[in-house]
């Protein structure tokens, strides 16, 4: 049983990381539109909707740019729902690796290949959860996560001009008086609720991983000296699970400054990055 459920996990993993690429673009696209042929077709599309909804001066999205931004969404719900479940696999397929490696007899070369694996399953597995993260920002706040897409440096004049004045607008301090667009008071919202959405993810995140980090840590003190590998097993995932949520509490103290002051972020992003 063990050896075909192995093979089965395997197997939907592939299919799963294969339906990752290939598929949240169909399944965002809505029977109306049927969706962007491509890439460029979408960055396309949202540049000359970006700048239209920006000359209209509203606050509301305009449709052109509506139908990008809820088509990002809807892509981002897909990806994070894939990686979900991809996620759930290997977790699933890493347990039994690692119960395997236990269980093997006293032969070299079976503990070598069940440990490789077992490492090998733990590195997409940790992969796939930052995925997930990121896909989920993308659905919480899609208008921010587009606004990473647009070719600030675009030979296009209309785009080109929208964008100088989007930097110009960022740029300037906010004094009294100073009557800032609704276009932008709408986007430097939702790139901060972009950044919202990873602190409280992140600090999630980081929470489980250190209870995890504790129980795997009490249960190798609880484990007998004389059973090394599960003592080991256990050490390893407890440093790893360590780690990880110190990395994921230094991201969410990294993003609460964008959740404070979203605006100097927003003009690095208009910046390219500079």
């Amino acid at each position: 049983m063990p050896a075909r459920a192995l093979t089965v996990l395997t197997a939907l993993a592939v299919v799963l990381a294969a339906a990752f690429v290939v598929a949240p673009g169909t399944l965002a696209a809505s029977r109306q539109d049927g969706g962007f042929a491509d890439q460029r077709s979408l960055v396309e599309t949202l540049g000359k909707a970006f700048a239209e909804y920006w000359r209209s001066g509203d606050r509301d999205l305009s449709p052109s740019l509506a139908r990008v931004v809820d088509y990002w969404s809807r892509y981002h719900v897909a990806k994070a729902v894939i990686a979900a479940i991809l996620l759930i696999v290997l977790v699933a397929l890493g347990v039994l690796l690692w119960k395997a490696f236990l269980r093997a007899d006293a032969r070299a070369g079976r503990r070598a290949a069940l440990a490789s694996a077992g490492v090998l399953v733990t590195m997409p597995a940790l992969f796939s959860l930052l995925v997930v993260v990121a896909n989920v920002q993308g659905a919480v706040a899609p208008f921010a996560s587009l606004m990473s897409l647009l070719p600030v440096g675009a030979a296009d004049t209309a785009l080109a001009d929208t964008i100088g004045q989007v930097r110009q607008q960022l740029a300037e301090p906010v004094g009294a008086g100073r009557r800032t667009p609704a276009a932008l008071e709408v986007m430097i919202s939702d790139y901060a609720l972009y950044h919202v959405t990873l602190v409280v993810i992140g600090f999630v995140v980081a929470v489980a991983f250190t209870g995890l980090s504790v129980v795997l840590w009490t249960r190798s003190a609880r484990t007998g000296s004389s059973d090394r590998r599960t003592r080991r097993v256990l050490k390893s995932y407890g440093v790893l699970s360590a780690m990880s949520s110190l990395i994921m509490f230094v991201v969410v103290v990294a993003n609460m400054t964008n959740v404070a002051d979203p605006a100097p972020g927003l003009l690095a992003l208009f910046d390219g990055g500079r």
